[in-house]
């Protein structure tokens, strides 16, 4: 058994969900954060191994929050050996002409703030301890725009590639390794915010949720020697 701790953010839907059920499998204690404790809830019971499971509801954009959940979960199971940013969101009004300001700074609360308020919040004891994994799910849209994304959800995106980026140039002596996956499309609860909401046809060629799990599985389990600094992953 593992016997390590793992957070992993937007854990009660989409890849969030599918990672933690992966990793409580593995034997790792997986703190759960995302907004909805009913949705964290449903993950837990989906485990069948509720022990290794901490529920933290927390909105991840609130700073104060994110720090009363790190303290949750420092006192519950000890050092943190992973944080994997999965939480994400978009708006079904995106694109240049339509975007709000609101709606431009839910979305970057949501994909870029509250996932360096998460690195900040866990990244001092990883440098004590002289080692740990960081890995954020990313998208594709991190590499090149697309309409189809919007602009604040590549502006996000492309943030958060920096972020990944910079714990690598900055905590590698440390330690510490940063992973970007950039998935193509993936069948999840985000799909309901585009602008024209995908039918069966289309979610059964695109992505699933357990599909990236296993590759942020492949990036967390290798040896601390390796960095995967960069996964690009698109439906074949």
């Amino acid at each position: 058994m593992q016997n390590k701790t793992v957070v992993v953010t937007g854990a009660g839907s989409g890849v969030g969900q599918a990672v933690a059920i992966a990793l409580v499998a593995q034997g790792w204690n997986v703190a759960l954060v995302g907004r909805r404790q009913d949705a964290l809830e449903s993950t837990v019971k989906a485990t069948a191994l509720a022990e290794r499971c901490l529920v933290c509801p927390c909105d991840i954009a609130d700073r104060s929050a994110v720090s009363a959940m790190g303290e949750k979960v420092r006192a519950q199971f000890g050092p943190v050996s992973a944080l994997i940013n999965a939480a994400g969101t978009n708006t079904p009004a995106r694109s240049l002409d339509v975007l709000t300001y609101e709606n431009y700074q839910t979305v970057m609360d949501a994909n870029l703030n509250g996932a360096f308020y998460c690195v900040q919040e866990f990244l001092p004891g990883m440098r004590a301890q002289k080692s740990g994994t960081i890995i954020n799910v990313i998208s594709d849209a991190g590499k090149i725009a697309s309409p189809k994304a919007g602009p604040s959800y590549v502006m996000s995106k492309f943030g958060l590639a920096g972020l990944t980026q910079s714990i690598n140039a900055e905590e590698r002596g440390n330690g510490v390794r940063a992973c970007g996956i950039f998935p193509g499309d993936i069948n999840t609860p985000l799909l309901e915010k585009r602008p024209t909401v995908p039918d069966a046809s289309a979610r059964e060629r695109m992505m699933q949720p357990q599909d990236i799990a296993d590759c942020i599985l492949l990036c967390l389990n290798l040896p601390p020697r390796v960095i995967v600094e960069e996964m690009l992953v698109r439906p074949a």
